[in-house]
């Protein structure tokens, strides 16, 4: 599976509705909304690259309310967990 991070930049005025269909969207795991720099961030799983076109520039690049976004594919992802243990390594 190929997990991708989508920034999105909607309309002031429709960003709870925009969240909802970009939710709605098959591919796409989770949105949030959130404060800074964008909007909402959804994160996209999908099984090949083809598949991150067609959620991103096929679907959400044409929802109303969506004025930019900005795609970021993962390499690899850590839990908090793999995290923690990774800095224990040889304590006791």
């Amino acid at each position: 599976m190929i997990t991708a991070i989508v920034l999105i930049d909607a309309d002031v005025h429709q960003i709870p509705e925009t969240a909802q269909a970009v939710a709605d969207i098959p591919g796409v795991e989770e949105v949030y909304s959130c404060a800074g720099d964008v909007d909402l961030i959804a994160k996209i799983r999908v099984r090949d690259h083809e598949q991150i076109a067609e959620v991103v520039t096929g679907k959400i690049n044409r929802l109303p309310g969506v004025r930019h976004s900005a795609t970021h594919i993962a390499f690899r992802s850590y839990s908090s967990s793999a995290v923690e243990g990774g800095f224990s390594i040889g304590e006791e």
